[in-house]
């Protein structure tokens, strides 16, 4: 493959095939193992740990390089040989490299070159591995000695302290109470509040929007396994999956640095939400564009039911997993009946970067145009809670 840093291409994937043959998937995973443990019990600056990006592996603490050098030989010739990361549009039009931090970079190394459900360490599949230290570092990140790594994400990821209900960093308790953090009210306005039509971003993200499934699945979403179904953990012959046939479909991820509560993108009223159990494979593009893997329809996920106020149409907000993320939690109390407004927070995740993806019946979204267009290319949109997405352009119910 070509290097990124050497073309204009959106998402160019560096496939893992790339490493040299010696960096086998045990091999691999003992390096992500190390990575976890230098976060959770040496070293605080994450940075340096697994957050450092890869194409800046030189500037890592000589004991962290060094013994990922000795894990994976070749490695650091990969992170300079190859820009690695994704292009991202701004809503103004511009452009920019966003990074990809190690361990998802390592995690695709797993999935892509190690394969599904191998054996790759004292008798842990893939899978397993993967589950086993994305828990692990989520119990890590809930613990009181896991603050001293907030002020070195906050500088890494130039976290907005302005923004935040608590810009004190002394009332978080541990760093998942700061990863999860809250902001304050008038931090993320409705954009066309007073449109009763309107949709708008679930979350701060980097957004795809398409028509309909088929070309979400040709343009980006490659996994040949991705259905409607599948996502939704039921049965193809269930009502709901009926509901959704020929629909819409809208993929917000969320990156590492991004405020991670997400939000209704509609005014409407909560039905039910459904739990499926899964994976925890990266969400990165690179993973989402490789065809041999379905992260989406794999990953652990929730599923929140929604009637769309204005058309009485369903809408299915599914919260997706991702590695080391530890876990998908809805706020509120909400109960079935109760009515939501665009902006009303929904649930948020623990540590980690992640997905929403947000389904909507055939014709009931107009997506904004500069959206599709971006989707087209294909490359992602940064967006913000609030921001448009789009309109309905059916008639409210009657």
């Amino acid at each position: 493959m070509s290097s990124i840093q050497q073309t204009q291409k959106p998402v160019e994937v560096i496939h893992p095939s790339n490493l040299p043959e010696s960096a086998d998937p045990k091999i691999v995973a003992k390096a992500l193992d190390h990575l976890v443990n230098e976060s959770t019990e040496h070293n605080h600056n994450v940075n340096h740990t697994i957050h450092a990006p890869l194409h800046k592996l030189k500037d890592l603490p000589d004991n962290v390089r060094e013994k990922l050098k000795e894990y994976v030989p070749g490695l650091e010739k990969l992170a300079n040989d190859y820009h690695i990361g994704n292009f991202v549009a701004m809503r103004s039009g511009e452009r920019f490299f966003e990074t990809m931090p190690i361990y998802p970079r390592l995690g695709m190394h797993l999935l892509f070159y190690g394969g599904t459900q191998v054996k790759i360490l004292h008798n842990h599949t893939v899978e397993s591995t993967l589950k086993d230290l994305s828990i692990r570092q989520g119990k890590a990140y809930d613990s009181p000695a896991s603050v001293k790594s907030i002020p070195s994400f906050i500088h890494t990821y130039s976290i907005k302290l302005d923004e935040l209900l608590e810009p004190d960093l002394a009332t978080y308790k541990t760093f998942n109470d700061f990863f999860s953090r809250k902001l304050k009210p008038d931090a993320r306005p409705v954009q066309n509040e007073s449109d009763p039509a309107g949709f708008c971003s679930a979350a701060d993200c980097r957004l795809v929007v398409y028509e309909n499934i088929s070309h979400a699945t040709r343009l980006w979403i490659k996994g040949n396994k991705f259905t409607i179904s599948h996502l939704l953990g039921l049965p193809e012959d269930a009502e709901r999956i009926k509901a959704f046939e020929g629909g819409s479909v809208a993929s917000f991820r969320l990156a590492p640095a991004d405020y991670h509560r997400f939000h209704s993108p509609l005014d409407g009223t909560i039905d039910d939400i459904l739990d499926v159990p899964g994976e925890y494979y990266t969400v990165n593009p690179q993973a989402v564009n490789e065809p041999g893997f379905d992260v989406f329809t794999e990953n652990k996920r929730s599923i929140l039911y929604m009637t769309h106020s204005r058309s009485g149409l369903p809408v299915a907000i599914v919260a997706i997993g991702a590695m080391l993320v530890g876990s998908i939690r809805w706020t509120g109390g909400y109960q079935r009946g109760t009515a939501i407004k665009r902006g009303e927070e929904l649930g948020y995740f623990a540590y980690g970067g992640s997905t929403v993806i947000v389904l909507f019946p055939k014709g009931l979204i107009k997506f904004d145009d500069d959206l599709v267009t971006n989707s087209q290319v294909p490359i992602e949109t940064l967006m913000k809670v609030g921001y448009s997405i789009g309109r309905s352009l059916i008639p409210p119910e009657i």
